[in-house]
């Protein structure tokens, strides 16, 4: 009982001498194993367990907006012909779809009706102009024929344009409309089914431009403060490289991420829009980052620190307290800078000098 009561007054004497060189930041503090035993200290190397996921982050590949166009119904009707499927490459002006629409041919008739009645009025315009200069008929009446030339003429127009929004080719009555690629690209979806009736604006084919591509990826607001547009980033599981173009200025609530936006063009046919995959974004400036769990971490003189073994030997095993800058934290684990890939640290047997840090004012 004696042994047992002498083993553990020498607990608080020794949680001082540390708290002494966590306050003067100077000799390494020189430990038996038997005084480690007492305070459970353990170590581990840094980086060790997470050595490879360093500057690792989740990201998602996406088209880029300019590059995608959606190739819709102008007005309703039925499919009568699906040329292209999904994953098909096509070319701008290729016919994807043939679409029969008795909405189509109203305006196809509409127009031929308004540009006869245009062609009229302007042949009744230069007959009563003519007269006009023989002085046959009065002003009046060469004005109203103007009015009404003009009016058939702009009605004629606007059914030319109605005709062209529709993607109709002006012409005799009965043609089916014909859908065809805005773009050079890819088709990445369908919308219609042959022999499906449509209304106007329905999508039938979304196409894209595959190269570049973007990777929308999420990190921390620590993270994201240190880094720049124009910057290089790397697929984790490839050598796929591209750069940084936004960095987002928004800060999501529930995960206090921020979005970054980065293009890839090199590689690019190797991806696939909506792929999720890691990329690795380098510190900046050549820091270096490492995660340790929380509980290695000691708070003292408005510092945090953690004990870094700097020796081990048959006389025992010496720390070192040093400090670190808290980069970002999530869960049980911090990623800070101060400390190297491979440098042992203590992660167990620090509640105690914490502890003992906080009961003599030291915060």
């Amino acid at each position: 009982m004696s042994r047992a009561i002498s083993r553990f007054s020498c607990l608080p004497a020794l949680l001082v001498a540390l708290f002494t060189g966590v306050a003067n930041a100077g000799e390494p503090l020189l430990l038996q194993a038997s005084q480690m035993r007492t305070l459970g200290i353990e170590t581990a190397l840094v980086g060790q367990a997470d050595q490879q996921r360093q500057g690792v982050y989740p990201a998602r590949v996406l088209v880029p907006n300019e590059q995608m166009r959606v190739v819709a119904a102008p007005v309703s009707g039925m499919l009568e012909m699906l040329a292209v499927a999904p994953g098909a490459t096509v070319k701008r002006g290729q016919v994807l779809a043939r679409l029969a629409s008795p909405q189509g041919l109203e305006l196809q008739r509409d127009a031929l009706q308004a540009g006869s009645q245009s062609a009229l009025l302007r042949q009744n315009l230069k007959r009563d102009e003519q007269l006009f200069a023989e002085g046959l008929i009065a002003e009046s009446r060469l004005q109203a024929t103007r009015a009404a030339a003009n009016q058939a003429a702009a009605q004629a127009s606007e059914r030319q344009q109605g005709l062209a929004l529709a993607g109709i080719a002006p012409g005799k009555l009965g043609a089916s409309l014909a859908l065809t690629a805005p773009i050079d690209g890819v088709v990445l979806e369908q919308g219609g089914q042959l022999g499906q009736r449509v209304e106007a604006a329905t999508p039938i084919y979304r196409i894209v431009k595959l190269t570049p591509l973007w990777l929308e990826i999420q990190v921390p607001l620590p993270v994201a403060a240190t880094l720049k547009e124009g910057m290089a980033i790397k697929l984790a599981d490839r050598d796929i490289n591209g750069k940084l173009i936004a960095i987002g200025r928004a800060v999501d609530p529930a995960s206090q991420t921020v979005l970054l936006r980065a293009e890839i063009a090199k590689g690019a046919e190797t991806l696939h829009a909506g792929q999720v995959l890691e990329v690795e974004i380098a510190s900046p400036a050549g820091k270096q980052q490492q995660r340790l769990p929380a509980v290695a971490l000691v708070r003292h003189d408005g510092k945090t620190w953690v004990f870094v073994q700097v020796a081990s030997d048959d006389k025992g095993v010496s720390f070192a307290a040093r400090p670190v800058r808290v980069v970002s934290q999530g869960g049980d684990s911090v990623l800070v800078d101060g400390v190297q890939a491979g440098e042992r640290v203590a992660v167990r047997g620090v509640s105690g000098l914490k502890a003992m840090l906080t009961g003599v004012g030291s915060e």
